[in-house]
């Protein structure tokens, strides 16, 4: 039994070596072709899903196109129903329609839609200023804003004519359309503005705007932008076509989903100082400056009647009230927003405005805000503890809500237009 055993261990050690060195040898004389063959086989699987996922890749850029498409279409579909404010010949493009006045050489008013897409935007300007062949009289050019010449070095070199190429519907409205976006660069989009006013007060007007969308989830602004000329017309002397200055600038939105509506008018000046709110009033009013009908199928006419503030800005608190206009002041008196024109210069001025906030300190001093409340005060009064002996009232109470003015020079705590008041002589009720 041993030896036969014995021989059967080395049959199979003997049968083990020789598998093994099969396999070896074959390794040895055929693992280069066989991985070669390998690789090959590898690559081209590889290729083939490259080439699928390209395929793919390829259909979903024209997908996406098509789908971009189909929004532009609705929208231009939204802003026929809802109608346009004049009779005037449309020039419809992809995402805003115009009316274009000849004898001013820009549109009379543009019509677009701000919508929800923008949140997810990411497509930048394109700078593609070009003449849009669509108005049969033609448009403004390049030549109507500045000259460009190549000096000897190669280095272009404007001259320009003293105005920006203003938007009326802005480019960044629909920075989620390349092609829409493009378009909003046609010179018949564009209004001679004033540098400090078109990158300033009518840039805040726009983010304005477009912040309202962000904060409202689903909503969608319809939007008409326009020029104002008011008595005698003057041009851009410089310009090739005559290009007309408008004085001031109109725009009004509406929400049809929340059924609201909002109109502005600001004038056009260099370095505007008061807030978007102070420009802010009802659509039928802008109607009135204009001619125009604004929104003419919209079923709820009553929202062109008024307007609420606090429905448009995030910073606008419950209880905040717009400045007093500044020409409906005495002489003498100031608004809350041009009392900062005085901050520290040692004039005495009188500071008209409403009592929204009140509150005194942990260390007993009373703090009085006008117009908007904390922590967005724009003006604010403060009476030291050891000054309030000196009022015959509660001065945080007394004057709650109420148009006061107060008297006196005006300092600056922290960034706030501020007056620091020690008896109740300077301040008072605003008849």
């Amino acid at each position: 039994m041993t030896n036969k055993s014995s021989r059967f261990s080395k049959l199979n050690l003997n049968s083990l070596l020789y598998c093994n060195c099969i396999v070896i040898l074959s390794f040895i004389l055929c693992s280069p072709d066989c991985y070669a063959q390998s690789i090959d086989k590898l690559r081209y699987e590889l290729g083939e899903l490259e080439n699928s996922k390209g395929r793919v890749a390829s259909t979903m850029v024209e997908i996406d196109k098509k789908i971009e498409q189909v929004k532009l279409n609705i929208l231009s579909a939204e802003l026929e129903e809802i109608g346009f404010p004049s009779n005037d010949h449309v020039i419809r493009h992809k995402a805003f329609s115009l009316a274009y006045g000849e004898e001013v050489e820009q549109a009379i008013w543009v019509m677009h839609i701000i919508s929800s897409e923008i949140k997810d935007g990411t497509v930048g300007r394109t700078n593609d200023f070009r003449i849009d062949t669509l108005i049969q009289s033609g448009s403004a050019e390049e030549e109507d804003y500045f000259i460009k010449t190549r000096n000897s070095d190669g280095d272009v070199e404007y001259d320009g004519f003293g105005y920006d190429r203003g938007h009326l519907a802005p480019s960044a409205d629909f920075r989620w359309s390349r092609s829409a976006l493009s378009e909003s660069y046609y010179y018949s989009n564009m209004s001679p503005q004033l540098p400090g006013f078109n990158r300033e007060k009518w840039a805040d007007l726009e983010n304005y705007l477009r912040n309202y969308i962000v904060s409202n989830d689903e909503s969608s602004l319809i939007v008409v932008t326009g020029p104002i000329f008011d008595g005698d017309t003057n041009y851009i002397s410089r310009s090739k076509n005559k290009v007309a200055i408008p004085t001031r600038f109109f725009k009004v939105a509406l929400d049809p989903k929340m059924r609201r509506a909002v109109g502005f008018i600001l004038p056009h000046k260099e370095h505007l100082q008061y807030p978007i709110e102070s420009y802010m009033m009802s659509v039928e009013s802008v109607e009135k400056e204009t001619g125009f009908t604004f929104f003419p199928n919209y079923p709820v006419d009553s929202v062109k009647n008024g307007y609420e503030p606090l429905h448009w800005s995030n910073s606008i608190q419950q209880g905040d009230v717009i400045p007093k206009s500044a020409p409906d002041l005495p002489k003498g008196h100031f608004n809350t927003i041009d009392a900062k024109n005085f901050m520290q210069d040692g004039s005495t001025v009188q500071v008209v405005g409403t009592v929204v906030s009140a509150r005194k300190s942990r260390k007993g001093n009373a703090l009085i805000n006008l117009d908007r409340k904390y922590p967005n005060q724009i003006f604010t009064i403060f009476i030291k503890k050891e000054h309030l002996v000196n009022f015959p009232y509660d001065p945080v109470t007394y004057f709650d809500g109420k148009e006061i003015v107060v008297k006196g020079k005006v300092a600056k705590m922290g960034s706030t237009p501020t007056i620091y008041l020690e008896s109740e002589k300077r301040i008072s009720l605003f008849d």
